[in-house]
């Protein structure tokens, strides 16, 4: 079971992943480019702290991201 804090962590840790694989010129320009388009439209951390308000029973409380 996925308890809310790690999918809070989940969610925060994928947007940084796409970020780094965006920047990553090493990479495919295909492969950074559809990291881009992703991001795009991926949640940043206004809309996740809103969903954390609006749902803390799916996304948790800010204090339980202490504990990673």
């Amino acid at each position: 079971m996925t308890l809310p804090y790690e999918r809070r962590w989940a969610v925060n840790n994928t947007r940084q992943f796409l970020l780094d694989v965006g920047t990553n010129e090493s990479l495919p320009e295909e492969v950074r480019k559809e990291a881009w388009r992703n991001l795009k439209h991926y949640p940043g951390e206004y809309y996740m702290e809103e969903a954390r308000k609006e749902a803390p029973e799916v996304f948790g409380d800010w204090e339980d991201m202490k504990h990673d």
